[in-house]
């Protein structure tokens, strides 16, 4: 099944097959569901390209993650340097540069969001809090929503104006994402000396972000609140999408709505530990959405 998606996605050399298929493995590893959802619900012909997508956010993260923040710009201006090297070459001594450019030259928005990415990444690096809700916003504009676009203008409609709703709802949903990342890995955060959550609510609820008490539980549902309304919003994303990238989408935010529901149920504890999905619920959300697009397609044969 993965020869044939590589074929109707025009890659056909041996070496960017190989390419392809190694970036394949990697996504596979550190992003196991997400990669189940986009392999059973997405056409073969898009696959390959969000696994390179998806590939090439990940090795960015990785590089600009580890060390000083002199120690993540340095490397974020070499992987810029490489990267801009590789798309005025055509050509890279690294895969997952050499898949990327095939891709973007398959579908031109990715590198457009490849740069806006780039850029945005100056500020995941520098970053140390988040003061308020306009800072957020800033971080997830500026960093956090190029990121994602980078796999969702894949499937971002033609229309104009579909495309600005779009948009908006993939605004939306990286908003509330990113939001309850930050409670998700708030311990973690903690540890690294740069927690997630605005600094402004912590200070207004009392809270110890070390402390799972009441304090901690009341900002953890009101931040859980927040990102409902975003989640909500985002719905939006089915009714301009093309039908065959509907299931995707849903179970996409599906799984998003079961990542929020268990950061509420952590509450304050998560001071003291991460949270994540239950992976018997996320499975049944995945099969609804194989047997819908199943049925979808039934229908379009008929």
């Amino acid at each position: 099944m993965w020869k044939r998606a590589l074929d109707r996605a025009g890659v056909r050399e041996p070496r960017l097959r190989r390419d392809y298929t190694e970036q394949r493995r990697v996504v596979r590893r550190f992003a196991v569901a997400e990669y189940a959802a986009a392999r059973l619900l997405l056409p073969a012909a898009l696959v390959p390209h969000v696994v390179a997508a998806v590939a090439f956010m990940h090795d960015t993260d990785d590089r600009i993650d580890r060390g000083t923040p002199d120690e993540r710009a340095a490397a974020l201006a070499e992987w810029v340097g490489l990267v801009g090297k590789a798309f005025a070459e055509g050509d890279s001594e690294l895969p997952v540069l050499r898949c990327l450019v095939r891709t973007s030259e398959r579908h031109p928005d990715v590198r457009v969001f490849v740069e806006e990415f780039l850029r945005g990444c100056e500020r995941e690096v520098a970053w140390q809090s988040i003061a308020d809700e306009g800072e957020l916003e800033q971080y997830v504009r500026e960093y956090s929503l190029p990121a994602l676009m980078l796999t969702a203008c894949l499937l971002a409609p033609a229309d104009p104006g579909a495309r600005a709703v779009f948009t908006g709802g993939c605004h939306r949903l990286i908003h509330a994402m990113q939001r309850f990342d930050f409670l998700e890995d708030l311990s973690e955060d903690v540890r690294a000396g740069r927690p997630g959550v605005p600094s402004d609510a912590v200070a207004r609820h009392g809270a110890d972000l070390t402390r799972p008490d009441a304090a901690l539980g009341r900002l953890v549902a009101e931040q859980a609140e927040l990102a409902t309304l975003d989640l909500a919003a985002a719905a939006c994303l089915t009714d301009v999408v093309d039908p065959s990238y509907q299931p995707f989408i849903r179970a996409l935010i599906g799984v998003q709505r079961l990542r929020l529901e268990a950061v509420r149920r952590a509450g304050a504890s998560l001071a003291t530990r991460g949270s994540g999905p239950p992976a018997p619920a996320a499975a049944a959300l995945l099969l609804r959405e194989i047997t819908a697009r199943a049925r979808q397609a039934r229908r379009a044969g008929h």
